[in-house]
């Protein structure tokens, strides 16, 4: 299938199920709540190695937030909810409640689960915390240094998709590039998804497994152009450069749609190949076909 000259390759990104919350942070201003973003989402990439998978959902006006300031949607996966437990409470208390001004409130009312946040992070105020039910939710009101740090008791918890993939193949490292960062900005236009590598993009694509002990993923060799001829390749001909776009959503129309998104904003400019990263239907149980995602 040829997709405004980029040829998409009859296959299949092979994703799978993880539990997800969604955290509204609130800040005085923009240079806070992104000081306060930057630190949340850092080291995030893959829970390969990390303790969750994170990424900014979209922006928050001040007519959304219940504090009526600017604010951002994020989004945390991660396998289980005791995992997401211990990962987002140690995330919002190390790098939200120290981050000048901000607020945290709940963005997932509406969960399969509930997690505790405030209820753990409470202690911090060594007895001086103080509970506050507002609507019928409640909150713990933690002194600091600049007054209050104003976070929701608990959060909701639900079962997302994660694993949804695109590997875009370009003949020169700038047509690569550029398709990736188109790839990854419409994934960033969507609600209920996010693109938890650097940028929304990784040049360190993996596969299942390693020669060495203990590893549970390994560099995907096949794409790598410095082993052509090294090994069995899957790069289309004449490609130089490759990268992937991994997409965690909230369920599986959600992940299709960004997928489809990518591949029509990455295919509008030069770009050699669109495939993406199955393992034999092993892996995961949500099985995206590029093709039908682009109605063929």
């Amino acid at each position: 299938m040829d997709l405004a000259g980029t040829q998409i390759e009859d296959t299949f990104a092979e994703a799978f199920g993880m539990r997800f919350t969604r955290l509204w942070i609130t800040a005085h201003d923009e240079h806070w709540l992104d000081a306060a973003i930057r630190e949340f989402t850092g080291y995030s990439a893959s829970v390969i190695a990390c303790d969750a998978e994170t990424g900014v959902e979209r922006r928050l006006s001040p007519e959304e937030t219940p504090d009526g300031r600017l604010g951002v949607s994020v989004m945390a996966f991660g396998f289980s909810t005791d995992q997401l437990t211990k990962a987002v409470a140690n995330r919002v208390g190390q790098c939200i409640m120290t981050c000048p001004t901000t607020a945290v409130f709940d963005g997932l009312p509406e969960g399969e689960k509930r997690l505790p946040l405030g209820k753990r992070i409470r202690f911090f105020g060594d007895g001086f915390q103080k509970s506050k039910v507002i609507h019928g939710v409640r909150y713990w009101r933690v002194p600091v240094m600049d007054g209050e740090f104003l976070v929701a008791d608990t959060v909701g918890v639900s079962s997302g998709v994660a694993g949804g993939n695109l590997i875009l193949q370009g003949h020169t490292p700038a047509d690569a590039l550029s398709a990736a960062r188109r790839g990854a900005e419409a994934v960033a236009a969507l609600a209920g998804v996010i693109a938890p590598f650097p940028g929304g993009v990784a040049r360190s694509g993996s596969k299942v497994g390693s020669r060495y002990k203990g590893l549970p993923a390994s560099t995907s060799d096949a794409y790598c152009p410095t082993l052509q001829g090294r090994v069995e390749t899957k790069l289309a001909e004449g490609v130089t450069c490759a990268y992937e776009i991994v997409v965690d959503g909230v369920d599986e129309e959600a992940v299709g749609a960004a997928m489809t998104a990518a591949m029509q904003a990455a295919a509008a400019g030069p770009l050699a190949a669109i495939t993406a990263g199955n393992y034999g239907g092993k892996l995961g149980q949500f099985h995206f076909h590029l093709r039908r995602l682009l109605g063929q």
